[in-house]
């Protein structure tokens, strides 16, 4: 494979959910050609009455975002762009924790390829240190309940490196795809597939256990525990030495004074 090269291949239904168990919960699959963004497109379905279950699916998006409203590159026929739908027994204390299941989810997918993955807070996945895949977790509350959560995730496949250093300009250099990795192209449906049914396992072990089990699998991931770190937020900016997550999924930092801080929001940056 030349992977200097864009490699074009179809999504399809049939492809994808003929590799998911007859039991499976993603009773729905709706795919698009393109759309705004898959989140948006399924939030849109949830009010409408869509069920849990749900999953679109798209070959491009327009105005696709990542975490803290950073715009993810969405070009057509290379990559997976996905979003699934929770809505049964959630509190708004969950929602935070489906960030951690679904970069769970996806490394999981990414490692049935042979690759080993790493995750850095609080969903972004990575392989050489280089980003391939990120999530975004949106909720709608009603009362103390949630009344739906879309998890959706973007996986660079087989975008290539010079597509990505147009596309993002110099942080095109911190980004890469599976189809680098491996060398060769990446089956889409067989990696929907993977992703959809490794999301189907954690959500499942998160309803039945709780946070312990997902949080102690994303640490066996994470590469910043350790790390002397920069955390910029809107107002101000800290840095210090990564602690871990605690239970409800923040991260932790020791400043220098010996304080410990968690964070919530801000963008991190290593330092070492």
């Amino acid at each position: 494979m030349n992977i200097g090269a864009q490699v074009v291949d179809a999504l399809r239904v049939d492809a994808i959910r003929r590799r998911l168990s007859p039991g499976t919960m993603w009773r729905d699959i709706c795919l698009f050609g393109e759309v705004a963004s898959t989140n948006q497109m399924l939030a849109c379905l949830a009010r409408s009455g869509a069920g849990e279950g749900t999953v679109v699916l798209a070959d491009a998006q327009r105005e696709a975002r990542g975490r803290l409203g950073q715009p993810w590159f969405s070009p057509p026929g290379v990559n997976l762009y996905v979003s699934a739908l929770f809505r049964d027994c959630l509190s708004p204390a969950d929602a935070p924790l489906f960030s951690f299941i679904a970069s769970l989810a996806v490394a999981d997918a990414v490692r049935e390829l042979g690759q080993t993955p790493a995750i850095k807070w609080p969903n972004d996945v990575l392989l050489g240190r280089k980003k391939v895949a990120g999530a975004l977790v949106e909720c709608a509350i009603r009362g103390d309940a949630v009344d739906y959560l879309v998890v959706g995730v973007g996986v660079n496949v087989n975008v290539s490196p010079e597509s990505l250093r147009a596309a993002l300009g110099p942080a095109g250099a911190f980004a890469s795809s599976l189809a680098v990795a491996l060398g060769r192209p990446v089956d889409r449906n067989a990696l929907a597939a993977s992703y959809l049914a490794a999301l189907e396992m954690w959500a499942h072990v998160f309803r039945q256990e709780g946070a312990a089990p997902v949080l102690a699998a994303w640490r066996d991931r994470d590469i910043l525990t350790g790390r002397h770190v920069e955390a910029v937020g809107r107002d101000e900016r800290f840095d210090g030495r990564v602690l871990g997550v605690d239970l409800s999924g923040h991260l932790v930092i020791k400043l220098l004074s010996g304080e410990a801080r968690e964070v919530l929001n801000e963008q991190i940056r290593t330092l070492d």
